[in-house]
């Protein structure tokens, strides 16, 4: 029989088909066997080249290769410790596994992960912390606490908990950082097959971790909120103005104002719409995971998602009414300008009616003066010309001739006339052309 690998004809594959195949496996979750303690960071701003030299170098300590020039993923045993890398697009994230249960068992987050990091190398991570985690998961007896036992080791009683996975594990934290920075996660495996825990924790981490990314869009918003609420002053002041203008000048000076008043709000949305677009992508994200964890509700606690509908979807509202605001406010500004702009032209089209008015007056006054004009030089002409005829009757009648001066002037005065009429005519068409009148 045939092997269809080798039968199979050899096809030219796209460019990209590689990169576009592995894409679904590119940060598999991890298998995980309870117990486990689990610190898991997030770091804003760093430099790609810069993190994926500083994971090789934890992991030459420990004799293993790091990452590859273009990876963006590492997942690698180092020991007594597991690390977990992962780049994403404008943060990086930071996990480090240790197998086996706390020293003290009241205590479950006394000994965390973190402790089996080098702390040289810990200090030099490049970038700004974000998110913190401390994350416990326990399996047997120690596993199942009651609700007085929770508060106890959290330290209030407003923890958010709830069952998941169908049951096979319960989950509580309170998503407040201690004095160290870091959160609290506490996870009891009740049956948790490797993959499945490995699935539940990684949703825990990512919520934590977007959560905080999508805020960091809030103080950039309440900004955002003062600026823009001067600039809607500004621009009700001028649309105001603008009912009481009483002239060009008026409403060209207005016209600066709200160029002015544009190029502002142009320089408020440049700087607040990445942030805010991101946090809009973090939000959806947090609300995917926590659907994919299928809470039910332990007795007497909040699950996840109503301890985050609480205040984190309030928050991530103002951050998407700020965007909508920069929006609408863009609109209006538009608006206002446009009818300035058309007002303006207005105002230049009936100065230019008027201007235009003038000049056709004034054509017309110099029109009826340049006929003047020709009438005078007509009339002066004939005059010179009919004194030059009459020194020539004259002279002829003295040399002679049987000429009657007086009425060959009489006659000769109307053909003159007529003669430097039509010569000044004549003149006019040549220089002016046939449609001049």
């Amino acid at each position: 029989m045939t092997d269809p690998q080798t039968a199979s004809p050899s096809l030219a594959s796209h460019p990209d088909r590689e990169q576009i195949v592995n894409e679904l496996h590119a940060r598999p979750f991890e298998s995980i066997h309870s117990p486990v303690r689990a610190t898991h960071i997030a770091l804003h701003g760093g430099d790609p080249e810069q993190e994926r030299n500083h994971v090789a170098a934890l992991c030459a300590r420990y004799g293993e290769p790091g990452p590859a020039p273009d990876d963006n993923y590492l997942s690698r045993d180092l020991g007594t410790l597991r690390l977990r890398w992962e780049r994403h697009t404008e943060f990086s994230t930071y996990t480090v596994f240790i197998p086996g249960a706390p020293a003290a068992p009241l205590q479950p987050f006394a000994d965390p992960a973190l402790e089996a990091v080098p702390g040289d190398w810990l200090r030099q991570m490049p970038g700004h912390l974000v998110a913190a985690v401390h994350l416990t998961m326990e399996r047997g007896p120690e596993a199942r606490r009651d609700l007085q036992q929770i508060t106890d080791i959290f330290g209030t009683d407003n923890v958010a908990g709830s069952l998941v996975a169908d049951g096979s594990a319960s989950l509580y934290t309170d998503f407040r950082p201690r004095s160290d920075g870091y959160s609290w996660i506490l996870i009891e495996d009740q049956g948790l097959a490797p993959r499945r825990a490995g699935r539940l924790v990684q949703r825990l981490l990512e919520i934590e971790t977007y959560r905080l990314m999508a805020l960091l869009a809030l103080p950039l918003a309440r900004q955002a909120t003062r600026q823009l609420s001067a600039l809607d002053q500004q621009l009700e002041t001028i649309t105001e103005r603008m009912t009481r203008s009483r002239g060009l000048d008026d409403e060209q000076r207005l016209l600066d104002r709200i160029s002015t008043l544009s190029a502002g709000l142009e320089r408020t949305v440049a700087a607040n719409s990445f942030r805010l677009s991101a946090a809009r992508a973090y939000h959806a994200l947090v609300n995917r995971r926590i659907e994919n964890l299928r809470e039910s509700r332990l007795p007497e606690l909040q699950t996840i998602g109503e301890f985050l509908e609480r205040r984190f979807n309030p928050a991530m509202r103002t951050c998407e009414s700020v965007g909508d605001r920069q929006e609408a406010l863009s609109r209006r500004v538009s608006r206002a300008a446009n009818l300035l702009r058309t007002r303006v032209d207005v105002a230049l089209e009936a100065q230019n009616r008027d201007l235009l008015a003038s000049m056709n007056r004034r054509t017309d006054l110099q029109l009826r003066l340049q006929q003047t004009v020709e009438g005078l030089s007509v009339v002066v002409l004939s005059y010179y010309g009919s004194g030059l005829l009459s020194y020539l009757y004259k002279g002829a009648h003295a040399a002679g001739a049987p000429i009657n001066v007086d009425l060959a002037m009489g006659l000769s005065i109307p053909v003159v006339v007529l003669t430097v009429w039509l010569g000044i005519r004549f003149m006019r068409r040549r220089l002016f052309g046939k449609n001049h009148h």
